[in-house]
């Protein structure tokens, strides 16, 4: 009896093992009857394309629009908006809302926002021009500075959007 008993102790951690490794080849594996990944479809416009820019202006994956960084520049063009933080601030959330709108979403279907200051000293005024483009629910955000922006910029955005239904 405690010879079995000794057996069956020893067998349990073998037991254990397997069935772990069962239930992880189980989890790794997606069943035969999953809907396909959606396809990145990446977007860019003339505009962009003509500049010869080494990024596309969004990308959608499902009903999911990511957009690249946008800064202050004057539309096909890589010249600030006068104005300081506040002008670039106001041309960069003008670049998003055409952007989006180029690609069928718009700005109350922004639920990310990630934005980047060359001086984080001036954030409570880079605020003053972004609320105004939300001027409802808000997207979740980051907010940090950076100790450098394309082309001199003072502020950069990125957005997630959905798109579609």
């Amino acid at each position: 009896m405690v010879f079995v008993m000794s057996l069956m102790f020893a067998a349990m951690p073998l037991m254990f093992v397997a069935g772990c490794a069962e239930i992880a080849q189980e989890e790794s594996t997606p069943p035969a009857s999953a809907p396909p990944s959606p396809e990145a479809v990446y977007l860019t416009s003339e505009t962009t394309a003509g500049m010869n820019l080494p990024f596309s202006d969004a990308v959608r994956v499902g009903h999911l629009l990511f957009l690249s960084g946008q800064i202050g520049n004057i539309p096909g063009t890589t010249d600030l908006a006068p104005g300081g933080i506040q002008g670039e601030a106001r041309q960069t959330m003008e670049n998003i809302k055409a952007v989006l709108e180029a690609n069928g979403s718009s700005m109350d279907r922004v639920i990310k926002a990630t934005v980047m200051l060359a001086d984080i000293a001036e954030w409570p005024a880079f605020n003053e021009v972004y609320v105004t483009y939300f001027p409802g629910d808000k997207p979740a955000r980051s907010a940090f500075a950076g100790s450098g922006l394309a082309f001199g910029a003072r502020c950069e955005v990125e957005v997630i959007a959905t798109v579609g239904e």
